[in-house]
């Protein structure tokens, strides 16, 4: 298969599964905007979609580089990480938008973030450019650790 394909599956799964959370979110999330008490640094409504597409496209070109990679059980290992990670990533939008579970949801999102470190050192070992990549992800999850704790003490 050409790169190119490879890189255009891999983005439009991680795209997919994003897309699928917001779009199963959108009233949760229209009514966390209106009605929940939110902690300083909290950016406006609309970077949230911004970022998160940038994100999932390069949690897909990362892990077109990793599949693109020769076969062997540390491939397969940060591929799996990849996947899980993806799911925690998935279901806390449910928890924190539609139900509303904000000390959840912050649980969840530390383990998300465990996920997120193990996928990155996974992925170094086998392709370090498809871990930096992954820092950006990273970042913006601790980040927003810090909006779900600010949440789930004022509300």
């Amino acid at each position: 298969m050409k790169a190119w394909k490879t890189y255009a599956i891999w983005i439009l799964i991680a795209e997919a599964v994003g897309g699928l959370s917001g779009w199963l979110t959108r009233s949760g999330a229209q009514q966390y905007a209106e009605t929940i008490a939110k902690p300083p640094l909290s950016p406006p409504a609309w970077v949230f979609p911004v970022v998160w597409t940038l994100l999932f496209a390069l949690m897909g070109i990362g892990a077109a580089r990793i599949w693109m990679r020769q076969p062997s059980l540390r491939r397969t290992r940060a591929l799996e990480l990849f996947a899980v990670q993806l799911g925690f990533n998935f279901f806390w939008s449910i928890i924190f938008f539609n139900f509303q579970q904000f000390g959840l949801a912050l649980l969840w999102l530390l383990i998300l973030w465990a996920l997120i470190v193990w996928m990155i050192l996974a992925f170094r070992r086998v392709d370090r450019p498809a871990a930096l990549l992954q820092i950006p992800y990273l970042l913006w999850v601790s980040f927003a650790a810090y909006l779900n704790l600010g949440v789930w003490l004022l509300n």
